[in-house]
């Protein structure tokens, strides 16, 4: 249960083993209410409690099957309040120790994060969040302790070996501490440039148990918000994800000019800095100066802005576009530019605008 409301002097009682139950007791305690917990069944009857809570919530043993219906060994308790009428909630139990989820977090936006990601944050004792990750508002969803190891283009606040280091150790614990609930919260994928493989990697080889929540990545959401779909019917068949943090060589850029003018398009992460030498190597390679190429800065954020070119005035159209962004180069960048005047500031278009581009595409 993810508690919105203020509870402040709410009498709550709280059922559930310490450790099961120790995320909920923080969720209860944020929300301000007036906690008793009782830490077993055969507490219970001896318990100093409220004469009538406003709630009672029952945290699900961890072994439990989670389906919710069974109360096992608090059915007496629960029968109790029951029959005074008492509300009663039934909270997930906390996250399994010593165990590190890579969580994609999507573009930046929470509204992208997906049901895993937000149950994941929920359960986390603690939570290594990245600077393109979701993380401005994050602590509504979680009452874990939040750690910033985030990334800047040139320079790594917190080495990459480092950040691998604090997975470990977190989870397994140091100094006479129990491992922890661990969530790596990142932009985008974890597996799309964001080197959640290498994290997998030292987890799996210190012997910590890691699962992966894939997450929307900025490579096809980012063009989305400006309403490019990476894809079109008659337009595109294909794309290519590509990463601009180093310059690329003369026959990847071959590579990559033949890909689009056969069709496909091109998308390129972490770009930027490196945008001159892309479109020079492109054009280098007989990719035409007429060919569109778009700029979408703070994709499904706050000040999104997108900046549509092609490839032979793309250093001078973009000069002032700057990270975090995302270029895409192809045909389908035109396709944003007929719907010009249908998309609405956070890049969705509308069925009229649709449908009289799909007809001018098809008829062209």
């Amino acid at each position: 249960m993810q508690l919105e409301m203020a509870l402040d002097g709410t009498a709550v009682v709280l059922l559930g083993e310490a450790d099961d139950a120790r995320q909920a007791l923080a969720r209860y305690q944020r929300a301000g209410a007036a906690l008793t917990h009782v830490g077993s069944p055969a507490a219970f009857p001896a318990a100093a409690l409220p004469a009538r809570p406003a709630l009672v919530a029952v945290v699900r043993p961890s072994a439990g099957n989670g389906a919710g219906h069974d109360d096992g060994a608090w059915a007496p308790a629960l029968e109790h309040y029951r029959r005074a009428g008492v509300p009663i909630v039934r909270e997930p139990a906390a996250g399994r120790r010593g165990h590190v989820t890579l969580v994609g977090g999507g573009p930046g936006s929470q509204g992208l994060l997906t049901v895993d990601a937000v149950e994941a944050l929920r359960d986390a004792d603690v939570v290594l969040f990245d600077r393109l990750a979701p993380w401005r508002g994050v602590e509504r969803l979680t009452t874990a302790e939040l750690v910033d190891v985030g990334k800047l283009p040139g320079h790594h606040k917190v080495p990459q070996e480092e950040i691998n280091r604090l997975l470990v150790e977190h989870a397994r614990g140091a100094e006479g501490r129990r491992g922890l609930n661990v969530v790596r919260l990142k932009g985008g994928d974890p597996f799309v440039f964001g080197r959640g493989g290498e994290e997998a990697a030292a987890c799996a080889a210190a012997g910590v148990p890691v699962r992966v929540v894939s997450g929307i990545s900025s490579a096809v959401a980012v063009p989305a918000a400006a309403g490019i779909p990476v894809t079109h019917r008659e337009v595109s068949h294909s794309f290519t994800v590509i990463s601009g943090h180093a310059p690329l060589t003369s026959r990847e850029h071959l590579h990559l000019a033949g890909l689009c003018a056969s069709g496909g398009t091109l998308v390129v992460l972490m770009g930027i800095a490196n945008l001159p030498h892309l479109a020079a190597g492109l054009r280098s390679a007989g990719l035409p100066l007429e060919t569109p190429l778009a700029v979408v800065e703070r994709g499904h954020l706050a000040g999104q802005r997108t900046t549509m070119t092609n490839l032979g005035r793309a250093e001078a159209d973009t000069a002032a576009c700057g990270n975090p962004a995302v270029i895409v180069v192809g045909e389908v960048v035109r396709v944003a530019d007929a719907l010009r005047g249908d998309v609405d500031e956070r890049g969705l278009a509308d069925e009229r605008g649709l449908r009289g581009l799909a007809g001018a595409l098809i008829g062209a």
